[in-house]
């Protein structure tokens, strides 16, 4: 499987809304905010948003024509079984592809991971991250 920077699409900055994935920075983010401002007759609206990063936490800002288009991740969502725990790091198995590697467990999950589980990870511009249990 190749993987290429083409996991981002394009969408209008003006149609942004809370919540929604936008890439900035060159890192996937969550918006929190979204401000816009219209200015007088001739001018185009201008967009504040605002974002935290989905990896990092790192929170982002900028200001941009409404017109304009700003990258958004492409997320896939996929399972995986847990074949070992060792600390906050996971080795697991992809449900589909039998491919094994190593996930960092979230704090909050850290007392469900456990051999045997089923997990859904993300898999958000070449990074892999845990987020949920899945339950049968």
């Amino acid at each position: 499987m190749v993987i290429s920077m083409a996991e981002i699409k394009h969408k209008s900055v003006g149609s942004l809304q809370k919540g929604n994935y936008v890439v900035l920075e060159e890192a996937p983010c969550i918006v929190t905010d979204v401000k816009i401002s219209r200015p007088g007759k001739h001018g185009h609206a201008k967009v504040n948003l605002t974002a935290v990063g989905m990896i990092d936490g790192k929170k982002r800002n900028t200001v941009m024509p409404g017109h304009d288009s700003i990258g958004v991740p492409i997320i896939d969502k996929k399972n995986a079984q847990v074949l070992s725990v060792i600390g906050d790091v996971a080795n697991v198995m992809d449900s589909e592809t039998y491919e094994t590697f190593d996930l960092t467990v979230p704090e909050e999950l850290k007392e469900q991971v456990n051999e045997g589980t089923i997990v859904v990870y993300w898999v958000i511009m070449n990074d892999k991250v845990l987020k949920q249990i899945k339950n049968e």
